[in-house]
Formats: C-alpha cells, structure tokens, sequence
C-alpha cells in the first residue's frame, strides 16, 4: 500500500486560530504545517526559542515582527529566525499556510 498523501493547501473548516499539524520528525528537526486562519500572536507575547526555527510561506500573507522591525511576507518567501530572536507573528491572511523547519539542538553527550 503506498503511503497517505497529504495536500498542503486543503482548507481546514471549523478551525478558529492557527493550527499546527507535525509532517515529519527526525533526530535534530521537526517539520510542521501550519494554517494561520488569520491568527496573529496575542498582544504582547513574543517568542524566544532555544533553537533556530526555518519557516517558508506557501501561500497567502504574513507579517512578522522583530525587535529590529517587520517584515511582510508573500507567498514562496523564507528565512531562518536565529535561535532567541525575538519575533511574533503581527497578522496573517486567512488562507496563510506555512512550512516551519524546527531545528533541535542535539547534545554533545548524544553525538558522541
């Protein structure tokens, strides 16, 4: 039996919110899907993470906003947010759909 496909861009009914679905996990990274559905972080959250995190959006609009300023995304842009920039998600489309690359630290004590 070959294995289930998954198509990136079939709307997700009856969702309020983002919702991020894992596509693949492996030693050192987790690929997630996500639909924005219009979300944006609530006011005055950012995020602070441990590890660099790569996103590309696929479709729609997106605004992202660091200590350093915005950036407005369309769809096919990428980039790597380095491990603790600070960012947030400023708003998004109600058809936004992202590809996040996860990227984990792996210990020393592990690779050895």
């Amino acid at each position: 039996m070959p294995p289930p496909v998954r198509n990136l861009f079939e709307p997700i009914s009856g969702v309020a919110g983002e919702l991020a679905s894992p596509l693949l996990n492996g030693a050192g990274f987790r690929l997630e899907h996500i639909a924005s559905n219009s979300a944006a972080s609530a006011p005055g959250f950012w995020y602070d993470q441990p590890d660099p995190e790569w996103v590309a959006l696929v479709q729609g609009h997106a605004t992202l906003e660091f200590d350093e300023g915005r950036l407005t995304l369309k769809p096919g842009d990428s980039l790597l947010i380095p491990a603790h920039a600070r960012h947030r998600v400023a708003d998004t489309s109600s058809d936004a759909v992202w590809l996040a690359l996860h990227l984990t630290t792996i210990s020393r004590e592990t690779r050895t």
